[in-house]
């Protein structure tokens, strides 16, 4: 059994909901886990896809299955922890990630506190989690939709790529979010995105603050 599947094994999926969305029941709260990234297999292997990548592993490992699709997105649900977590994969590329994230806050009536945005980020090392709430955007146009469509203060799990160098060439930076990881790439990054897995569940888990004492403090 994967790392993940060990983690997350008590996790089952939500079963027998209404149309739509699974019932709550007494105690329970909803979350909505939204990956950044874009689709098609051009992209599927990038560093602009590691919120993807992040979603499809802890969907996969609680038994969600992203098949259904509403407000231009896939997305699955599972129950564990007392809450019900809806996870999402917006298809209507990155920069425009807000449309899908606002109609699914707003459709499974997830307050905008119960929220996390798993995506990319150049501004931290490669390899490096970090959890933080509100903010600016950086410069993230994904985060930028999502902050414009639903307001700032959602939870951010952000996932360190590094950057390419300190050049001004706005062009290398796009081909080095955009360029399919090689495979030795793809397996160094694979601890990072269980990390980044295990932050979101912490999050939901824990709560914010103790996620973000566990999580930022690392190196």
């Amino acid at each position: 059994m994967s790392r993940f599947g060990r983690l997350f094994d008590k996790f089952r999926p939500a079963n027998g909901a209404a149309p739509g969305a699974a019932a709550p029941i007494a105690g329970e709260t909803r979350w909505l886990v939204v990956g950044l990234g874009n689709p098609g297999e051009q992209y599927r292997r990038s560093r602009h896809n590691l919120g993807f990548m992040v979603v499809e592993r802890l969907a996969a490992a609680r038994g969600a299955d992203l098949t259904r699709r509403k407000f231009n997105g896939f997305y699955g649900e599972a129950r564990g922890d007392g809450a019900i977590t809806m996870f999402a994969l917006p298809q209507t590329f990155y920069n425009r990630s807000g449309e899908c994230a606002a109609g699914m806050s707003g459709y499974f009536k997830v307050p905008l506190e119960r929220v996390i945005v798993v995506h990319d980020d150049m501004d931290l090392a490669a390899g490096r989690i970090r959890i933080k709430r509100g903010g600016g955007d950086a410069g993230n146009r994904g985060v930028r939709s999502i902050a414009e469509a639903l307001g700032k203060d959602f939870i951010r799990v952000r996932v360190g790529i590094g950057h390419p160098g300190q050049s001004e060439d706005t062009r290398g930076d796009i081909d080095y979010v955009l360029k399919p990881l090689g495979r030795d790439e793809a397996s160094e990054f694979e601890p990072i995105l269980v990390r980044a897995g295990e932050a979101v569940l912490a999050v939901i888990r824990d709560g914010l603050e103790r996620a973000m004492n566990q999580f930022n403090t690392r190196a």
